[in-house]
């Protein structure tokens, strides 16, 4: 079917070639593989069917018009009769009915022919308003206006030829995992059911071209449009706030694409371990990740506001030490982040009590039943003799509230408070919340490491094991050099693409240590403005490596600092000039005949 007519035929019919009959894998195939094209052609084709009435009557007015033209007699100069041939018929017509009014015209028309004029003007006038009122409800028609939109991004889509993220889902995590792509330089294709989502995204001042479609990712014919089985497409997220969704992406990028990293949301157990089951490496939850930051807050404050500091927005500040206190907890609501906070700080050994819905409560004589908005079931809880609470219901409003009640009666209380909505941060902040939990922020934390620097995901996953103090040196570091600034992260490897200055230095026989690399040649030897952060060497990883640590090509360092420290590390590793000024403290020529002459070609 590579005829854009068959497509057609095929669509209009709503037929299938016989060959493909009984093999659904193949008939899926051969779908995805022209669907492309034939969200092409279909605008043509809709065309041509909306505006099929409009031209037959067009063309049936003309026809009559050069018709009764080339019948009708008239006379000549001399008085004897003529008549018009069809070709002179029809070119009288086209300039007349089109309104432009030229008269060549060889003699003056007779009575006869003046009233068949008239009568075909009268006529090719109600034609043109027929067709023209049919093409304007045609531009209105929604149908035809996505079929445009669907062309559009097509072609879009088909015109990215560098590595792209595939993002299923734009809703408040979605929108912001575009502004953190768009923030670092990486493309993105961007997928919604909903329409108003994708206009909202649209007003995003993206600094490159985002492409971005209405249409129900859970259509592999629609994944496929949007790049799935594109070579440039490097990563597929799902991210949508329907679990089954999410698992159709999964599903679709697993047998497409096979080995292809999908990224997908997940808050059921169960929807997870079906999405692991097509070999999606990385599920993410956002409740659950935030259980763990919080279990990471009460043993090492430092680990979490590293870990939130360098995996945090390019335009964010340096995160607060969150120091959560212990003692006895109150979590008000038991439904999905709720219970996993709950777990996770029972787990950490200490006392929980929960207040929920009569209709929502398990036999646990920890809970308290009852609507949190009602200041005796929240007495009831004591917050007076706890030292911190959870507003954990999925409704602003109820958790402002319940945060202003429990102040009055403890205003030592440490906050943890569920924030649905963006725009009510300035409220949260009003009401002095010690720990935010948002869900967007949480996800994209998580997977834009993931995204951008697989390695940088490996040090964030290591960081707890490491303990405080360690964590605290890093984040002083950091300080020193960055401020309150998000650190820029990045990564070098010394191969022949990344670091070549510097695999000509080992070739030479040379040796080369972490301080020496981040040596700087201006200001006297001021070292470049950058942390080590890790160290892979094969299966060996190092953490925040010592400037005595030597290395070997091969090596893949993550570090993070100022841009400037970068931009440094980035010329002295393709540069030899920046390199030996650096390395051997003295200028090189850079040519290699100077180098020849001057006897330090290596």
């Amino acid at each position: 079917m590579s005829s854009p007519l068959l497509v057609f035929l095929q669509q209009f019919l709503e037929t299938e070639p016989e060959e493909q009959r009984g093999r659904p894998r193949e008939r899926v195939r051969s779908r995805l593989a022209h669907s492309v094209p034939g969200q092409a052609t279909s605008t043509i084709f809709l065309v041509l069917r909306r505006m099929r009435a409009p031209l037959i009557v067009l063309i049936v007015i003309y026809a009559i018009a050069v018709l009764g033209l080339t019948m009708i007699p008239g006379v000549d100069a001399e008085g004897r009769p003529w008549r018009m041939s069809i070709f002179h018929a029809f070119y009288f017509m086209s300039y007349t009915a089109t309104t432009i009014g030229f008269g060549e015209i060889p003699y003056a028309f007779s009575d006869a022919q003046r009233m068949w004029v008239t009568f075909s003007i009268y006529l090719t006038v109600i034609g043109w308003a027929y067709a023209i009122g049919t093409m304007l409800a045609m531009l209105q028609d929604r149908s035809f206006r996505q079929a445009l939109a669907v062309r559009r991004f097509a072609s879009r889509v088909r015109a990215l030829k560098e590595p792209f993220v595939l993002v299923a889902g734009c809703g408040r995590a979605g929108r912001r995992l575009a502004r953190s792509l768009d923030a670092i330089g990486r493309r993105f294709v961007v997928v919604d059911v909903a329409q108003d989502r994708i206009d909202e995204l649209a007003l995003e001042p993206f600094r490159v071209d985002a492409p971005a479609l209405a249409i129900d990712a859970r259509n592999p014919d629609h994944l496929m449009l949007a790049g799935l089985g594109s070579a440039a497409c490097a990563t597929v997220v799902a991210l949508t706030g329907d679990d089954e969704a999410n698992l159709a992406v999964t599903m679709a990028a697993a047998l497409e694409r096979p080995g292809l990293p999908v990224i997908a949301r997940a808050e059921s157990p169960v929807v997870a371990g079906r999405m692991r089951a097509f070999g999606v490496p990385v599920v993410v939850n956002p409740f659950d990740l935030y259980g763990d930051y919080l279990r990471i807050a009460l043993r090492a404050p430092s680990s979490l506001q590293l870990i939130e500091w360098i995996s945090a927005d390019p335009q964010a500040s340096r995160p607060p030490l969150r120091t959560p206190p212990r003692g006895r907890w109150i979590v008000c609501g038991y439904g999905r982040f709720g219970a996993e906070v709950a777990a996770d700080l029972r787990a950490e050994g200490l006392e929980v009590t929960v207040i929920e819905a009569a209709e929502a409560t398990a036999d646990d004589p920890a809970i308290i039943t009852g609507s949190v908005t009602e200041s005796d079931v929240l007495a009831s809880a004591r917050p007076q003799d706890a030292v911190a609470l959870v507003a954990a219901t999925d409704n602003d409003t109820t958790n402002l509230s319940v945060i202003a009640e429990a102040r009055k009666l403890n205003p030592a209380l440490y906050v943890v408070a569920r924030q649905n909505q963006p725009p009510n941060a300035p409220l949260f902040r009003a009401v002095r919340v010690d720990f935010a939990m948002i869900a967007s922020q949480i996800l994209v934390h998580e997977i834009l490491p993931i995204i951008t620097a697989p390695l940088l995901a490996r040090f964030l996953a290591a960081v707890p094991g490491e303990g405080d103090a360690w964590a605290a040196a890093l984040v002083s570091r950091l300080e020193e050099l960055c401020g309150e600034r998000v650190p820029s992260r990045w990564l070098v490897r010394l191969d022949a693409e990344d670091a070549p200055a510097l695999l000509r230095w080992f070739a030479a026989k040379r040796t080369l240590t972490i301080g020496e690399l981040l040596r700087e040649r201006e200001e006297g030897g001021k070292a470049i403005p950058a942390v080590p952060l890790m160290l892979v060497r094969g299966e060996e990883t190092v953490l925040a490596p010592g400037d005595e640590v030597a290395l070997a090509p091969g090596d893949e360092i993550v570090f993070a600092g100022r841009s400037s420290g970068r931009r440094a590390l980035a010329q002295l590793c393709h540069s030899d000039g920046v390199r030996d000024w650096v390395l051997l403290g003295r200028d090189v020529p850079s040519s290699w005949v100077w180098r020849r002459f001057a006897g330090t070609s290596g």
